[in-house]
């Protein structure tokens, strides 16, 4: 009887095998959809091959929508308008779309798959985005986790971005990791550096992009990355300044800062910065030299649990006590979080409480 059963479940197996097999190959040979026309915003026409999904091909027109997780349909950033042409929305595509935006027909573009002309609308910001060759020039250490990259463009290039925005970095195989993945990285360096940017990397645990950064790139070595993406950047008024962040959320606000110095801002600023203990804490010397290179500026590290070794006679637990009594006037206060999406949720909540408009508070999560 055993010996009937593992013989029926290996045939299972093999008929399993064998029609899987046949549906790659059908879909492969069979499935010809020819050439199909992309047409973007009405105003330029694209020609591919049918068969693949909108997202691959735009990249292979040298137009490149963010995707943190390389097409899989698990991040739900490379989101477009179809207009036309697009098929049916997929189960995959629900959970990353707001009621709102499936009723203006925004889609996964991974998701998408071109088996006829289809009709798509982009921002015009997307067509600044590109793909850069660069060198690593440095690599350093901040803490036993984070890292800081310096990629020098190569071949002449420069790249333009606004302080607050990210890039694209593709990792390279290692080990046993066959495959090149794409990761979002803010961009640390200051906008008006244009032949280099920097990105600060906080060591993820079996992370595919991280890994290969902290454990097997090295200075010299050519990396690929395409850029800039986001709208988390400073906006042009006179309202003070709240930042916020914690780990490699550092990053952003590095170039924002940087940028804010160079244009002798005058705003009011305050920055309070989360760590779990001292170890955790990076480049503290350089942001409080912003205070007396700034016009009106305030640096707040905040520990959440430091140990008796840590000697901490600073602010601890969490940040957003903290925030009350930096707020001068709710109505003229905009605020720049960038960290993991559950501090994002505690303090923009309680930055409501304290009066801050939900139009006045910018983040970047991840």
């Amino acid at each position: 009887m055993i010996i009937l059963v593992l013989q029926t479940t290996g045939i299972m197996m093999v008929m399993g095998g064998v029609l899987a097999a046949l549906l790659v190959i059908a879909e492969r040979y069979l499935a010809d959809y020819g050439e199909c026309n992309i047409d973007i915003n009405g105003k330029r026409q694209e020609k591919v091959k049918g068969g693949s999904s909108l997202l691959s091909s735009l990249n292979s027109r040298n137009i490149y929508l963010a995707s943190a997780c390389g097409g899989r349909g698990s991040c739900g950033f490379c989101k477009c308008k179809v207009i036309e042409g697009g098929g049916p929305l997929l189960p995959t595509e629900k959970p990353f779309l707001s009621p709102e935006e499936i009723s203006e027909n925004i889609r996964l573009s991974c998701q998408v798959k071109i088996k006829k002309d289809i009709k798509i609308e982009l921002p015009e910001a997307i067509f600044n985005i590109r793909k850069f060759k660069a060198k690593v020039s440095s690599i350093r250490d901040y803490t036993h986790d984070i890292k800081e990259l310096t990629l020098d463009l190569k071949d002449s290039s420069t790249i333009n971005f606004k302080a607050g925005q990210y890039i694209q970095l593709h990792s390279a195989r290692y080990g046993k990791v066959k495959q090149s993945v794409s990761r979002a990285y803010s961009i640390s360096s200051n906008q008006s550096s244009t032949d280099l940017v920097q990105v600060i990397i906080r060591l993820v645990p079996k992370g595919i992009c991280t890994t290969w950064v902290h454990e097997y790139l090295k200075e010299g070595d050519d990396v690929e990355f395409t850029g800039p993406y986001g709208d988390f950047y400073i906006r042009d008024t006179d309202k003070d300044i709240i930042f916020i962040a914690g780990g490699s959320g550092m990053a952003p606000i590095k170039s924002m800062l940087e940028w804010l110095l160079e244009i002798n801002s005058p705003r009011k600023i305050f920055y309070f910065f989360g760590a779990r203990c001292k170890e955790d804490l990076y480049l503290t010397e350089y942001l409080y030299e912003f205070e007396n290179k700034l016009a009106d500026f305030e640096y707040h590290p905040v520990l959440s649990q430091p140990g008796e070794e840590d000697k901490w006679q600073g602010k601890t637990g969490y940040i957003t006590p903290y925030l009350k009594d930096v707020i001068r006037d709710s109505k003229n206060t905009e605020a720049y979080l960038c960290g993991s999406p559950g501090m994002i949720n505690s303090v923009s909540k309680g930055l409501k409480e304290y009066g801050i408009s939900e139009s006045d508070i910018f983040y970047d999560s991840f």
